[in-house]
């Protein structure tokens, strides 16, 4: 098995889960406090890799929910600068691997990295979903008699 950095903002329901979920298929779990973190843009963006710059952010950050960011009108530059400044829009969780990293926690893609326990995923009672979708969000939603259930990174709040 092997050691993974993983930079959460922490009290984060899911980023527990999923931390939970990797201790359980024998990994090593070193967390970090993402909002801590004495980012630059470079550091950053080994995270990113080839991924679309609007997904790299939180999208449930608040500077986004009220418009004063929009992922989609920045380029990358503009788009690290920000997260250097306000950890908050960085999606998570980043996670590191030796010299391989990654942002967000794909259940499948994280199995083909370094693998997850297909029984523990089972034995957690955690659902893919479930490592996803962001508690708090989802009950905001509900509450405002939302049609659907979007799936959103955990929200900062």
């Amino acid at each position: 098995m092997v050691t993974v950095n993983f930079y959460e903002k922490p009290g984060c329901t899911n980023n527990t889960r999923q931390k939970a979920l990797l201790q359980a298929s024998g990994h090593q779990v070193i967390a970090h406090n993402l909002l801590l973190e004495p980012w630059t843009p470079e550091l950053l963006h080994l995270f990113f890799g080839e991924l679309p710059v609007a997904q790299w952010f939180n999208t449930t950050a608040r500077a986004i929910t009220t418009g004063l960011v929009v992922p989609e009108q920045l380029d990358a530059e503009i788009a690290l600068d920000l997260m250097v400044l306000d950890p908050h829009l960085i999606r998570r969780p980043l996670l590191q691997v030796g010299d391989q990293r990654q942002v967000g926690f794909d259940p499948d893609a994280i199995s083909r990295w370094i693998g997850l326990g297909a029984t523990v995923l089972g034995e957690t009672g955690i659902s893919p979903t479930d490592l996803t979708l962001c508690p708090k969000a989802t009950a905001r939603l509900f509450a405002a008699g939302g049609a659907s259930l979007a799936q959103q990174p955990c929200a900062t709040f």
